[in-house]
Order: C-alpha cells, then sequence, then structure tokens
C-alpha cells in the first residue's frame, strides 16, 4: 500500500463518518503527520492531546477558541464535547484512561453519539488500543502501511548515500544477492525500524551476508514476539545430521523453489518429523532453517495455553501473524501433539486450537516452510495428517550403522578432538539401537572419564561408555515396535 493509498483510505474512513478511529502503530509521528495532510485537504482544524504537551493545534489555520490548552482527558473531551466547530483530534496514549473509567467512556461515547451534528472525529493513536465494548460500534480501525520491497530499497540506497557523505565518499560494499536477501528480511518491518537495523548493517561500510541472522534477531526483538513464540538464533547445517539421506534429498530439490517465486512451481509447505525420540528429530528441523539460510521460530504449544477462554486461540493466531511478519521463514511447530491432541478435560480448547491452526495452514500464502515434530503419533488428529497440509511425513528411525559411525564423527570432530585414532565401524557396531542423542551423550561421558585420568579420548574409552548405557530401543521396545509398525505404509523413511 502506497502513502497515497493510506492518505486515501484514513481520508475515506473520516469523510464516511466514523467518530472513533484507532490507529494502533509505534510510528506516532508518521501517523500524525498523515493526519495534518488529510487536516488540510478536509479543511478541518487538528488537534493532538498527550499527557506531556496537552492539547496543541497541529494545523496551520487559526485556533478554534473553544479549545484549550489541557493535560487533563476529563477536561480535554469535556472542551471536545462542548466545541461548535468540526475538528479532528488525536489522543496519543489514550488507552491508559480506558480502564475502570466510566466518566471517560460516558463522554468519548457522548462525543461519539454527536457527530452527526457538530462532525468531530477521535483518532486513537498507539502501540495497543482495545475500546471497551460499548464504544467499539463506533469505531473503525486503520493501519499505517508497511513499506514494499520498493520502499525498502530506497531506504537502503538512502542510508548507504548518508553513510558515503559522512565517510568522505566510500561507497558501501554488497552484492546484488545480499542486498536482495536484506530486503526480504526487512519484510514486516515499519519505516523507523527498518532505518534502524539498515543503519546497525552498514555502520562498518558493508552489507554482509554473514550480518543477515543478526538482523533477523534484532527483528524479532523489535517486533516483541517472545514467549510463545521464539527465535532460534543457532541453526545447524544439514552436514551437521548424521544420516536422514531421503530427508536431506527431498529439501535440497525444493530449496530453490521455496526460495525464488518466479519459478512456476508449487512451493514446498513443510514436512512431518515422527519417530523416536532422541533420533533427530528437532535437530532436522534446525538444520532446514540452516540449510536454507533462513531464520527458525519455535512455536511452544506449552506456552500457547492459557486458562481464560478463547485467550489459548489468541496466542496462536497472533503467533501465526507474528511469524507471517518474519517471512521467509522455517516455523517450527516442537511435538505439536502436545497442543492439538483432543482431551476431554479442556473444554474443547484443544479442538478449537487444532481448527485455528488448519485454517491458517489452508489460507497461508507467504513464504513460510513448517517442520512439525511429534513423538507420539497416537495423539495425532487424521485432519493434520493428510496430505495437502503438509507435502511428505518423515519418519525418523533409529539411525543405522552407516549413520551412527557418521553421527560419532560430527560428534568427536565438534569437540575438536583426534578423529584418526578413533575406530569408527566398531564404535557403530557397538551402538546398535543407539539414537542420535544416545552417541552424543557416551561421547560426552568419555570425554569427561579422559579428562579425569588425563588420557586422550580413545576408543575404548567411548565403548566403555556405550556398553554402560541401556538405550531407549531396549527399555522401550514395545512402543518403539509400535511406531515402526505404524510408519511403515504411512510415511516415507527419512534415512
Amino acid at each position: 500500500m502506497s502513502g497515497k493509498t493510506e492518505f486515501h483510505d484514513l481520508s475515506l474512513l473520516i469523510r464516511a463518518g466514523n467518530p472513533l478511529i484507532n490507529i494502533e502503530t509505534h510510528e506516532e509521528k508518521r501517523a500524525l503527520s498523515l493526519l495534518a495532510e488529510i487536516a488540510v485537504h478536509l479543511n478541518k482544524p487538528l488537534f493532538s492531546w498527550d499527557h506531556v504537551d496537552g492539547m496543541r493545534r497541529l494545523d496551520l489555520a487559526q485556533d478554534v477558541a473553544e479549545i484549550t490548552d489541557t493535560e487533563d482527558p476529563i477536561d480535554a473531551l469535556t472542551q471536545i464535547k462542548s466545541a461548535e466547530k468540526s475538528c479532528l483530534f488525536a489522543l496519543c496514549d489514550f488507552h491508559h484512561h480506558l480502564e475502570d473509567a466510566p466518566k471517560v467512556i460516558r463522554l468519548i461515547k457522548e462525543i461519539a453519539q454527536e457527530h452527526g451534528s457538530k462532525g468531530h472525529s477521535l483518532i486513537f493513536i498507539s502501540h495497543e488500543i482495545d475500546l471497551p465494548s460499548d464504544l467499539k460500534r463506533f469505531s473503525a480501525g486503520f493501519q499505517l502501511a508497511l513499506p514494499d520491497e520498493t520502499q525498502l530499497e530506497a531506504l537502503i540506497r538512502d542510508e548507504a548515500k548518508s553513510w558515503s557523505k559522512k565517510n568522505h565518499g566510500r561507497k558501501v560494499r554488497t552484492d546484488s544477492a545480499t542486498l536482495k536477501k536484506l530486503v526480504q528480511n526487512l519484510k514486516g518491518m515499519t519505516f523507523a525500524d527498518s532505518k534502524t537495523l539498515i543503519r546497525n548493517v552498514i555502520g562498518d561500510g558493508a552489507i554482509a551476508e554473514e550480518e543477515l541472522p543478526a538482523v533477523n534477531k534484532a527483528k524479532f526483538d523489535l517486533l516483541d514476539m517472545d514467549g510463545v513464540l521464539s527465535f532460534e538464533y543457532e541453526t545447524s547445517q544439514l552436514s551437521e545430521v548424521g544420516g536422514l539421506n531421503n530427508l536431506k534429498n527431498w529439501l535440497q530439490q525444493r530449496k530453490a523453489v521455496f526460495l525464488d517465486r518466479s519459478i512456476p512451481l508449487d512451493p514446498p509447505k513443510g514436512v512431518m518429523l515422527v519417530g523416536v525420540q532422541g533420533g533427530g528429530k528437532s535437530l532436522a528441523a534446525k538444520s532446514v532453517a540452516g540449510m536454507w539460510g533462513l531464520p527458525l521460530l519455535r512455536l511452544d504449544f506449552g506456552a500457547l495455553y492459557n486458562k481464560f477462554h478463547g485467550e489459548t486461540e489468541k496466542n496462536l493466531r497472533e503467533s501465526l501473524k507474528m511469524a507471517e511478519l518474519m517471512e521467509p521463514c522455517v516455523l517450527w511447530f516442537d511435538e505439536i501433539e502436545k497442543g492439538i491432541s483432543s482431551s476431554d478435560s479442556d473444554g474443547g480448547t484443544s479442538q478449537r486450537v487444532l481448527a485455528t491452526l488448519l485454517t491458517w495452514m489452508a489460507e497461508k500464502q507467504g513464504q513460510i516452510f513448517i517442520v512439525a515434530t511429534a513423538n507420539d503419533i497416537s495423539r495425532l488428529p487424521p485432519e493434520l495428517m493428510r496430505k495437502g497440509r503438509l507435502d511428505e511425513i518423515f519418519f525418523v528411525d533409529l539411525p543405522d550403522k552407516e549413520s551412527r559411525a557418521d553421527i560419532f564423527k560430527i560428534h568427536i570432530t565438534t569437540r575438536q578432538q583426534n578423529i584418526y585414532d578413533i575406530d569408527l565401524p566398531a564404535l557403530a557396531a557397538a551402538s546398535e539401537g543407539f539414537t542420535g542423542s544416545e552417541i552424543e551423550q557416551a561421547i560426552v561421558s568419555a570425554l569427561y572419564r579422559a579428562y579425569a585420568e588425563k588420557q586422550p579420548l580413545s576408543t575404548q574409552s567411548i565403548l566403555n561408555a556405550v556398553q554402560s548405557t541401556s538405550p531407549l530401543s531396549v527399555v522401550m521396545a514395545e512402543k518403539i515396535n509400535a511406531l515402526r509398525e505404524w510408519a511403515r505404509d504411512r510415511t516415507v523413511i527419512a534415512n
């Protein structure tokens, strides 16, 4: 939406006779500037009110005699109610005076009811506005447009020119591919926040690809999404994941189509990863983001639930809306069965959460790739499992011998140990039935033992740790066998 469209749409709301208009934004100055342009166009006086400066005239026309300066909200509303000349009133941060304030609410209601005779418009400007129910019927909402790709490119070039002037004509270094990625990462931000992030990026005179993850984290922080939705700063490359070759090939084939919307193919929607706990599903989810160079958001279904009716679904809707502002991204539903499995004791909340999630998955248009992980497939509803919601269901089984050797190698080299003296085939053979996390813990245990004995890590020390471990495949053999049987004809084997 362009600036002209903003001007037209807000002017239309005012001319249509909406007595109360809500503008939820952090860009107060931009909203006031837009209103000032509209006031000139409509030939209406414009006032603003806030806690510090009280009532001020913002347009250049002569004062309205009935309106005087006041910092008291009730006095301000009383003056507005009494004024005979039709005016626009921008009330900044007025949400503080709407809670348990019957006189304030009554005054606003009377001003709204008299709009037909006096024509006053109250425009509430705040980062968050929730009008009482008896005022909502008089109100209309309006959102300031976020910058589009063309405007973001212009912001970057303007900031680069400004940096160049301050640094003796030096040019900001970058390339077209990185510039394009930065524009994509800035989408969903306000003009002011975009400028702040751009200045931080070009502060050293370069726009480099390695700075983009930090931009995504800063964007996430500015959007204030932490809580139910979290930003996973540390993502992995698929080279750090042992096995899962079928999943790796599937993702590699679809990478270009997801990232480049000009390719005439339907972009991939996402995958479901089911399997043994500790088998590497979480690491695989992180690796999708690392492989595709995208931010990873994790939705915590445990933090989603709220005891108050309707709040859980609201938390989910807000989280999904925030994820859309971070696109392109990977959205990880961790242990999804905990949030959508039906229960007789939750008053239907889990069913409403499932309905909200399925509707969003069916309607979403943005570049959001879903990775859902689950341990207990018996609690997954059939509506989620059918093709069309997600592209594929992968079963992450216990790693085979070759994959176990890869996992040992990855964890040993990651900890900067000498891999050449380690007998990987022997370790792989001895660890049959181990998950990736159990292999990792065996290496950690062997390292502690080696450090205490002041000896280097050896094949024997790792074998001792492996032999002293009872893997999950033994402790929960029946459950794992049942899971494998279920997955046989319903899923694609990830390895």
